[in-house]
């Protein structure tokens, strides 16, 4: 399934020239404030993606922050706790909450007070939409299809323009029959070759991996590949030997069937998929393809973005 990529090794000054361009730094290496410049791209990308929404799919649009229970439940604590990022409070009564201040006013860490609220930063926006379904009885014989989207968070912290610690995720999530998730993730592979294409963004499509932690994780890594579970549409950003993953389309099987009690009104346990957009990686790819200044991308990229002046 591999589409050759060609593009030129980038230098670390180019991507110091994007990072300096796009966005401006907020103290912390991988969160940013984002520059007009970029927020008219990332908006042109929300609506070439909206165009394409399944016509049966429901939106919902999810905060940062979802419930710790939920995603200890999911199973993303046993298999990406490298990446996660818990919301963390001062507790108690005002005089220990006056402790913690004073501790920092002192030159101390104020933060050995805090402890874990019922929160956890949202690693995927795909995670909130499982226990809603699963709330609403059995998955009709036609399925559910939705429509989520979120501000994701994983613990990597980087210089890498590629690699934000916070980022904008997009995702069609199918809930359904086994066929009905392979019709789904099959269109898409499809589909995002044309959107690439239309983007004029060299790609290739291939076989991947979650990052699973530990030595488990790579058993789990490995049958992720050989089952064909997840495939990542791969774009150039940095360099053309280290592409970087802009799309995913995922096969869940049953996984968060059988943890949230999703069944069919045959009682089967239905099975989910999701198609996911980086929606930040595709803006910064866009710019490290094509330049600084959208005004002079081609005409079809233009075009595709609805940008001004297209």
């Amino acid at each position: 399934m591999n589409i050759a990529i060609k593009t030129p090794q980038r230098s670390a000054a180019h991507e110091g020239t994007i990072l300096d361009r796009l966005f401006r730094p907020m103290g912390v290496d991988g969160v940013y404030a984002r520059t007009q410049l970029y927020e008219d791209v990332i908006d042109g990308l929300q609506r070439l993606i909206t165009r394409h929404r399944p016509r049966d799919a429901e939106v919902l649009r999810f905060p940062p922050v979802m419930s710790r229970r939920q995603l200890e439940k999911s199973g993303y604590l046993n298999s990406f706790p490298q990446l996660l990022g818990c919301v963390c409070c001062l507790h108690g009564t005002e005089r220990d909450i006056l402790s913690a201040v004073d501790r920092a006013k002192n030159g101390g860490d104020w933060t050995s007070e805090a402890t874990s609220a019922d929160l956890v930063l949202s690693p995927a926006a795909c995670y909130p939409i499982y226990p809603i379904a699963a709330a609403r009885g059995p998955v009709p014989a036609a399925g559910r299809m939705f429509d989520v989207a979120a501000d994701c968070f994983r613990h990597e912290p980087s210089r890498d323009i590629d690699r934000l610690q916070s980022f904008r995720m997009r995702e069609y999530v199918r809930i359904g029959t086994p066929e009905q998730i392979v019709e789904f993730r099959q269109g898409w592979l499809m589909l995002a070759q044309d959107i690439a294409a239309r983007l004029r963004l060299p790609f290739k499509l291939d076989y991947a991996s979650d990052p699973f932690f530990g030595r488990v994780g790579q058993l789990m890594a490995a049958n992720q590949i050989e089952s064909a579970l997840k495939f990542e549409l791969l774009i150039p950003v940095r360099a053309s030997e280290q592409p970087t993953a802009c799309m995913s389309f995922n096969y869940h099987k049953d996984q968060f069937g059988k943890t949230w009690g999703l069944v069919g009104e045959d009682g089967a346990t239905a099975h989910t998929g999701c198609v996911a957009f980086g929606v930040d990686r595709l803006a910064i790819a866009l710019f490290a393809i094509h330049g600084l200044e959208s005004s002079a991308w081609p005409r079809e990229v233009r075009e595709a973005l609805e940008l001004a002046g297209a």
